[in-house]
């Protein structure tokens, strides 16, 4: 720790990088049991969101600004809560892989564009298909995690399509 301290305070001339980002780990790391504990919290917190939201749509007058708030507040919570798991570091590198690039900026553009058609354009039919949007893609970039389950969702449609 006096390490640390004299690294962050410029008094440490030594070069070594390592040092800082160990401590930093050293510092921020959790147990498996909190980390899981963490996950089911965070991911059931977005589920919960996401539910209220599609309840809060029929609300007259501000439901379809609640129902975008709370249902990409959920996504949001329910992406977040992999980064017990996995750590922020690790999971910012998984979603930027070729695998789930795709999956990635699908979901995040539909994030965005779900609140602004909440927030500026007032198009409940837009929101909702943003909404499936987020939805599709998330599932989508979920499945990239199970080794071949994508390939068992395409040969699935490709079975009930033909």
């Amino acid at each position: 720790m006096d390490k640390l301290k004299r690294v962050l305070s410029g008094q440490d001339s030594n070069d070594d990088t390592n040092v800082l980002s160990e401590a930093v780990s050293d510092a921020t790391s959790l147990g498996w049991g909190t980390r899981v504990k963490g996950f089911i919290a965070c991911f059931a917190i977005g589920v919960l969101c996401s539910i209220l939201g599609v309840c809060l749509l029929w609300v007259p007058r501000n439901g379809l600004v609640l129902f975008a708030v709370f249902y990409t507040l959920g996504n949001i919570s329910a992406i977040g809560s992999t980064l017990f798991l996995m750590g922020p570091l690790k999971q910012m590198k998984k979603m930027v892989e070729p695998t789930r690039a795709i999956a990635t900026a699908v979901m995040l553009v539909s994030l965005i564009l779900t609140l602004c058609s909440a927030f500026w354009w007032k198009n409940k039919g837009l929101a909702v298909l943003f909404c499936i949007m987020q939805f599709f893609a998330f599932a989508w970039y979920s499945l990239s995690f199970i080794p071949f389950a994508r390939d068992a969702v395409k040969s699935c449609f490709s079975v009930c399509l033909s």
